[in-house]
């Protein structure tokens, strides 16, 4: 169909009233006054695009949109008139402001029918390219794999015959890979394998190949944990104290790494000025952007090795993308190519035939992916891992039979308090480890104490959400007899804060918690202590802190990265798009030991019921030729 016979009044022109805000209409009407030759549908697509970003898509997928959950608002979306997917995708194709993929033009339109804001087309397509890149260009190992065969053999020297020990291919893997996964639940060890990978690596050093290693991970609480993970790992490894010399216990936020300008999107750190590192490894990948992950890869040298380490099934990141799911294809099963199948009998002497797909030569992206299975820390008989599976799988009758039964110590189902009675609740759950916390006041018993236990919210507002559920501890902690103002009254010793603004000069970000305690530096004053990698503390004066709340209760996507000997996991009275299987996992493995769930058995049902979706297409571009 021709564009001079589309009719205008088939494409619903957006506003307020159908749920977008103020800045996709303005984007639409931008876009529509450029484009001369008025479109019909351009309006509402720019401002579906914009608000689909909004929501954490990378792109506006025009044959999928009608299935996708918007988290806020759902119902006025409903209310839109959509026009037909075939006549819309022909008309935005006849558009000046709509290019195709390599177009430098406000909107991108792919094949597929995919609308792409610019930007978020172009952070795709590189991350896509730089890591199939470094996927089809594999290093040499060496040029005499029995090297490689003995030095994986000392680091793994009681592997079974014939049996896969998963952590020593997640280590071959980075060996003979520029670009590697090792995902895996909480326990299964994905850092400990890291540091045998990075003393591979280090140890082959010496020979003039990888030298220069960085940590990073997305948020400084990760950061600070994978550094001190790391460091414990360290002590036990069987190599030199030269080579362990070599391998960093400090880590960075990935925008410290890149070196953050104020007030900008951009780094210093770019393809002009890259990074000086030959292995970059990065924790608690399912919490990247994709926009940050990409600038990340773009600042490394192009013979840089990448190590992802995350949990595939956790949430993805509250900005756009999920890419540690795309990049792993989450959901589908996938066999190595029998070329690295060989290599990894050869050089590790595992053979896994059932895993192996002997019409696949590779190099393929599959064959840099390695899934760490077996959790040291939820075993058999742990209640939080089998409700864990039975959530993964989303099979919520299951994972609600086993908290309910009695014969799992480490978990458990409450069912949820009415508002009223909530406080009342909340108080008899946590008075004794509030009573804990103010017997103590030096910095390092504080935040050990304070590490045992956190509230974990599915939402931030409402009755059961982390907003209304930090007023209630914090008038507890004051010792109130009714609800008090929250973290903007005095602080108090003892008081925990949520930082919820980056702040370049006092180098605090956004997720960084600290403790309000007296200081003897300063005369006994208060003070915000905000643990460091070294064990140390920076101390900030309250006045000076940027925008911040308390850290009583935290959400599960605040939470990530964290883990608390226990865990309290409130999820709402009523069902909501954001609540998902993804949702529920996260909050259950904050808990090392014990997790009580507060909840109601429909909403809970539903909730696992329910996947996330991220509309983008970087799935599609690494693995559209992988059989």
């Amino acid at each position: 169909m021709h564009r001079q016979n589309m009719k205008s009044e088939e494409f619903q022109i957006p506003c307020l009233e159908h749920g977008f805000l103020p800045i996709d209409i303005r984007l639409s009407r931008f876009l529509e006054n450029l484009d001369r030759h008025q479109v019909p549908g351009l309006a509402l697509a720019a401002a579906m695009a914009s608000r689909a970003n909004r929501e954490g898509h990378v792109c506006l997928d025009l044959g999928r949109y009608e299935a996708v959950s918007f988290p806020d608002e759902e119902e006025p979306l409903r209310r839109l008139v959509l026009p037909d997917r075939d006549k819309w995708i022909e008309a935005l194709g006849s558009s000046r402001v709509v290019g195709c993929p390599g177009e430098k033009k406000p909107l991108v339109l792919d094949a597929a029918g995919r609308l792409y804001l610019y930007r978020y087309w172009e952070y795709e397509n590189l991350l896509a390219r730089l890591i199939l890149d470094r996927v089809k260009n594999p290093p040499p190992v060496l040029g005499d794999p029995l090297l490689l065969r003995r030095m994986l053999d000392s680091l793994y020297p009681d592997t079974p015959d014939n049996g896969i020990d998963r952590q020593k291919l997640a280590v071959f893997s980075t060996a003979v890979n520029r670009f590697s996964v090792i995902s895996g639940g909480p326990g299964t060890g994905k850092t400990f394998t890291a540091s045998r990978a990075l003393a591979l690596l280090a140890g082959w050093a010496g020979s003039g190949t990888e030298g220069r290693i960085a940590l990073a991970a997305p948020t400084g609480k990760a950061a600070a944990r994978l550094g001190e993970t790391m460091a414990l790992a360290k002590q036990n490894l069987p190599i030199s104290k030269v080579i362990k010399d070599r391998i960093p216990i400090e880590a960075s936020t990935v925008h410290r790494l890149l070196g953050s300008v104020p007030h900008s999107p951009y780094f210093r750190h770019n393809s002009e000025n890259p990074l000086q590192a030959d292995v970059l490894l990065v924790d608690e990948a399912s919490m990247m952007s994709l926009a940050l992950l990409s600038k990340l890869i773009q600042a490394l040298p192009p013979d840089a090795r990448v190590i992802l380490l995350g949990d595939r099934d956790q949430l993805a990141s509250v900005e756009a993308g999920a890419v540690l799911g795309d990049i792993c294809d989450t959901g589908q099963r996938h066999l190595y190519s029998s070329g690295f199948a060989a290599a990894a009998n050869t050089i590790c002497g595992i053979r896994f035939e059932e895993e192996s797909d002997p019409s696949l030569k590779g190099p393929v992206v599959q064959d840099s992916m390695v899934e760490l299975r077996k959790s040291r820390r939820f075993t058999e008989g742990s209640g939080i891992g089998a409700v864990g599976r039975a959530v993964n799988s989303g099979d919520g009758r299951s994972a609600l039979q086993i908290m309910t039964d009695s014969g799992h110590a480490d978990i458990r189902w409450e069912d949820l308090p009415a508002p009223s009675e909530i406080g009342a609740r909340i108080r008899e759950t946590i008075l004794p480890w509030l009573e804990s916390l103010r017997k103590v006041m030096d910095p390092d018993s504080v935040f050990t104490e304070f590490g045992r236990f956190r509230i974990i919210c599915a939402l931030r507002a409402g009755p059961y959400g982390a907003a209304s559920i930090n007023v209630l501890v914090d008038s507890l902690f004051r010792r109130r007899k009714g609800p008090g103002p929250g973290f903007q009254a005095e602080p108090v010793p003892g008081q925990p804060i949520l930082v919820t603004k980056n702040d370049y000069r006092l180098r605090l970000f956004n997720g960084d918690i600290g403790l309000v305690l007296p200081d003897s530096l300063s005369g006994g004053e208060l003070r915000v202590f905000f643990p460091l990698p070294d064990r140390t503390f920076r101390r900030i004066h309250p006045a000076a802190l940027p925008s911040h709340e308390s850290a009583w209760a935290l959400t599960v996507h605040k939470s990530q990265g964290s883990e608390f000997d226990r865990v309290l996991l409130i999820l709402p009275d009523r069902d909501s798009p954001v609540l998902t299987r993804e949702l529920v996992y996260t909050g259950l493995t904050r808990a090392r030991d014990r997790v009580t769930v507060w909840g109601k058995n429909h909403v809970f049902l539903q909730a696992v019921l329910r996947r996330t979706v991220r509309m983008s297409g970087l799935r599609d571009a690494l693995w559209a030729d992988v059989g």
